[in-house]
């Protein structure tokens, strides 16, 4: 997969690159990103890339050219089609299953805006979705571009050690937390391993870890949980979980 990130701070591209999952999906040449400045692509002495605001108030707008201009070139660079992604507060909140849909694509082209923003027009003739990581604002789109590839980088194949981490990470599946993890020592001054998690019993530990995934996703992220969906196994599940924890939003019904 191919992702290409226009911004007027491209060195931000290597710094990713360079750690962890994406960097080794990179070695690996499962990914290749590449980094492209507005800047580049601006007229006159200062390279100008913003402008006032049309109306009036305060900060700066990016420019339709310059930005138009790096994306021509960017898409020159490869035959392979790519999809043209803003990172805007105003997009569409980032999910998992968002991701694995960038993730399918044979390349993505991230737009990183800065200031007050990029002139709407450009958007609307060279943008196909706006997405954003939160409800809260950043100084530019880097950070949120940076959250993209390294989500969208580790669904690549191979790209893990173990391609099960993938498959048992939070929101995958049926879209529930992880459940909570624990490994060496058993005993603690911060308190035990469960008993369940050294038996041995597989079968055991499964429903321990789906009763845990249920409970925490009730407890912390409700939202996440269709109460309607839920087996009779499930329900029980989490019944009990609740029953022991004294606690939560209530007792699904």
């Amino acid at each position: 997969m191919r992702i290409d990130i226009v911004s007027l701070f491209p060195e931000f591209v290597a710094q990713v690159a360079g750690h962890g999952v994406v960097g080794r999906a990179q070695e690996r040449g499962l990914l290749s990103l590449h980094g492209w400045n507005p800047r580049d692509h601006a007229e006159g002495n200062y390279r100008r890339v913003d402008d006032r605001p049309f109306g009036g108030g305060p900060g700066m707008v990016m420019l339709i050219d310059p930005l138009r201009a790096c994306l021509a070139a960017a898409r020159a660079a490869d035959p392979a089609p790519g999809r043209v992604v803003y990172l805007s507060p105003q997009g569409r909140p980032l999910t998992q299953t968002k991701v694995r849909e960038l993730a399918a694509e044979p390349r993505v082209i991230l737009l990183c805006g800065r200031y007050e923003g990029v002139d709407e027009r450009l958007l609307a003739a060279e943008v196909d979705e706006e997405i954003s990581i939160g409800d809260y604002v950043l100084s530019g789109g880097e950070l949120a571009a940076a959250v993209v590839v390294d989500a969208v980088a580790r669904l690549q194949e191979g790209a893990l050690n173990d391609a099960e981490s993938a498959v048992q990470d939070s929101f995958e599946g049926d879209g529930l937390l992880d459940c909570p993890h624990y490994t060496r020592p058993v005993e603690h001054a911060l308190g035990r391993v469960p008993e369940v998690l050294l038996s041995g019993n597989h079968a055991e530990i499964a429903r321990w870890r789906r009763q845990q995934a249920l409970g925490r996703t009730w407890l912390r992220r409700p939202d996440l949980v269709d109460r309607e969906a839920l087996s009779a196994a499930d329900r029980r599940l989490l019944e009990d979980f609740l029953g022991a924890a004294g606690d939560g939003p209530g007792t699904p019904t």
